[in-house]
């Protein structure tokens, strides 16, 4: 089959800018046939490159004494004690899921879950982050549904629990929906798995499902905006198949065992192309790949589609030559594809058959290593103004505006859709804050949690992106876990403009900040950029993906408020309104500053709740939606009503930081005031949960018929 000659439109077509392709002719002397074009499109797009963003990547923190191993492998490693390791990382679809809802949602799970199991770990839990446009508008149903669907179909057949995530809506998802996929698993801290290549004539061997036309060009796709050309895009989706990853999972797994394996990867973004080349560069290494051995559900494959299907279910592995026997049986007894495709080679090359044709011939590590960098030209978020005096709201009216809104109401027709309980390890349940996962046959546990709140990033790169660090710190804290280490999905719109990557740099130096004054490491992640479609960005949104140790079962924060329990606040109060949810949801405004997050206090507040944990009942971190919230939020999954004192505005739905609100008894409450005032962190009594009804001063409603409105809104909003 004649290949197409190169031209200006199909250097475009790649997603290559003009001194981009002089870069390509300089390092290679020559002009790229169709499948080196492919190839180095595929290795040079923002998706696999990381281009925009590695400059202000690497100065994150991402070292600690419990890293194993962090950012450049397929995911994190973190130590947890006992000769045990937790690897966890969060990644996006986001452009798939938009163009193919279901099959894009579900092939992110798939896609991570591979990411933690070519690491040797088995997944043991995973969360999604989910941001759509408003309710209303017309794509927002389908997207919503069909995400949902392909999430748990996936998760559900592959079986792994979900312990949490979250969902939103706001106008600026409404051309780009997010979906953001986490998942972790259990490996022995000393057996872990990694993608470099070693030895000279080692088999490169293929493992897994077939290779069909699904997802060519995937990657390229995810790092282009959206235009009206979307409906062309959608053969760019790939097709995902639980049940053939989880046969993939253990054959891997036990494949691992024998001592067969020199290194794995998955075949994830930009496919063979990827796998092989990041294989081949970390460990100095050339590769040769013979197509003809590629198995194929399709006839008659091109090189070119090939080398860049995203096909789901496929593994890429360098092997030990005498185990080749002992490998295949393993392969065989799972009914998968096991074919050896090409060996690892002395030199720099990149080199590839087909039919006795050779379809490129590159050298290897300028694909991974002479990728274009760049530093984008970037403005500061200019400040806010402060949004002045707001009229009154009685309370139990600004309560029920926020547990009606989909985005504050309860999330249970999402999660209840999620397989939540297989392995039996689930300790807590999505809907009560943290996830909680036992550690199988051990007294410890992971806490699990996602967090952001986009609109305090676009008001405030720096202040919102530490802000989710912090949020994912109190989550973790508010069940009794140790936070432990953090991913990150930064997902932003087009880079190249200056507004953008302003609010992408800020989020950084957030991030960073809050991550090393908090002890929380990043230690893998992913960027999504150029999400806009017509020119229209998202939302800033870094996703903070986070775990927590809990040693003992005893150092669980339990949920349980009863009769007569004290409600009080950790954590100072000055009734911060600026971008707050009550302001969006009851004045239909977004303006203000983000709320300042002081680290030190975060730090301290955090501490203290975990040194008193034998004092608490119940804990939650304030958030969204302030006081008010979180203290009907407790006394709705408790049965119980509550009282609370103050009829402030500002004081109920303030959304000041390093604050959680607590549960106990009276005597409890008596020593918590003691150690507080011992240890200098603010504590106040706020109220007492009690009786039947929802009482705010002098406003009140019964507890009965505000769950009944937040039980139901999400599903009248979307379902």
């Amino acid at each position: 089959m004649q290949e197409p000659a190169i031209t200006s439109e199909l250097i475009e077509a790649h997603g290559l800018k003009p001194d981009e392709y002089e870069l390509i002719l300089q390092i290679i002397g020559r002009e790229p046939s169709f499948t080196e074009l492919g190839i180095f499109s595929a290795m040079w797009n923002e998706h696999c490159s990381y281009k925009s963003s590695k400059k202000w990547l690497r100065t994150l923190p991402t070292e600690g004494p419990q890293v194993i191993c962090g950012p450049g492998e397929n995911a994190g490693v973190v130590d947890i004690g006992d000769g045990q390791a937790v690897v966890f990382k969060m990644e996006s679809h986001n452009h798939p899921s938009y163009i193919e809802p279901f099959q894009g949602a579900a092939t992110g799970v798939g896609g991570i879950l591979r990411d933690v199991f070519t690491m040797g770990a088995r997944p043991i839990a995973s969360m999604n982050a989910l941001s759509f446009g408003e309710p209303s508008h017309p794509k927002t149903r389908r997207l919503v549904n069909g995400v949902v669907e392909g999430i748990g179909s996936y998760g559900n057949c592959f079986g792994v629990p979900c312990a949490g995530g979250e969902v939103r809506f706001h106008p600026a998802y409404n051309g780009n929906c997010l979906v953001n996929a986490f998942a972790a698993g259990l490996a022995d801290a000393d057996k872990i798995f990694y993608s470099a290549a070693s030895g000279v004539g080692m088999p490169v061997v293929y493992l897994g499902a077939k290779t069909g036309r699904d997802g060519v060009g995937g990657a390229t796709m995810a790092s282009a905006e959206f235009d009206d050309t979307i409906e062309e895009k959608r053969p760019t989706v790939q097709v995902g198949d639980p049940f053939t990853e989880k046969r993939l999972m253990e054959a891997c797994l036990e494949l691992m065992q024998t001592g067969a394996v020199i290194s794995i990867q998955d075949m994830g973004a930009a496919g063979l192309t990827c796998s092989a080349v990041e294989m081949g560069d970390k460990g100095h290494l050339g590769i040769k790949l013979v197509l003809d051995a590629v198995p194929q559900r399709e006839e008659n494959m091109t090189a070119y589609e090939m080398m860049l299907s995203e096909s789901q279910e496929r593994m890429l592995m360098v092997l030990r030559p005498e185990k080749e026997a002992e490998a295949k049986a393993v392969f065989d007894k799972w009914d998968l594809d096991f074919a050896i495709v090409g060996e690892t080679i002395a030199e720099d090359r990149f080199l590839i058959e087909l039919n006795g044709e050779i379809k490129a011939d590159l050298p290897l590590s300028p694909l991974s290593g002479r990728a274009p960098e760049y530093d984008r030209p970037w403005v500061e978020t200019p400040a806010q103004d402060p949004i002045g005096d707001l009229p009154q709201v009685d309370p139990i009216d600004g309560l029920k505006a926020l547990i009606g809104s989909p985005n504050y109401a309860a999330k249970q027709w999402v999660y209840e859709q999620y397989d939540t309980m297989v392995m039996a390890d689930s300790n807590r349940t999505p809907g009560l804050g943290a996830g909680i996962i036992r550690v199988h046959g051990t007294d410890k546990a992971l806490a699990f949690t996602s967090d952001v709140t986009p609109r305090y990033v676009k008001a405030n790169p720096v202040e919102g992106g530490k802000q989710a660090v912090a949020e994912a710190y109190r989550n973790l804290t508010a069940v009794g876990a140790r936070p432990l280490a953090s991913t990150d999905n930064m997902n932003f719109g087009n880079p190249e403009k200056p507004e953008i990557m302003g609010q992408f740099v800020g989020a950084i130096k957030g991030i960073g900040a809050a991550c090393l004054a908090l002890d929380m490491p990043i230690v893998s992640g992913n960027v999504s950029l150029y999400n806009e479609t017509d020119g229209q960005a998202i939302l800033p949104t870094p996703t903070i993906g986070a775990v927590g140790l809990i040693a003992h079962p005893d150092e669980i924060i339990g949920c349980e408020v009863r009769e007569g329990h004290v409600a009080l606040v950790v954590g100072e109060t000055s009734g911060h309104l600026g971008q707050s949810a009550l302001l969006a949801e009851v004045f239909n405004r977004e303006d203000g500053d983000a709320p300042a997050v002081d680290l030190e206090a975060e730090r301290r507040n955090g501490e203290f709740i975990r040194a008193n944990r034998a004092n608490i009942k119940a804990c939650t971190d304030l958030g969204d939606g302030g006081l008010a919230v979180a203290a009907f939020e407790m006394a709705e999954a408790a049965g119980v009503g509550v009282v609370l004192d103050d009829s402030d505005m500002s004081q109920l739905f303030g959304e000041d930081q390093a604050r959680y609100l607590v549960a106990c008894n009276f005597d409890q409450a008596e020593a918590l005031m003691v150690a507080a005032g011992q240890a200098g962190v603010p504590i106040a009594t706020v109220g007492r949960f009690t009786g039947s009804t929802v009482r705010i001063g002098a406003s009140e409603a019964p507890l009965e018929e505000l769950g009944a409105l937040y039980r139901s809104a999400f599903a009248e909003a979307v379902a």
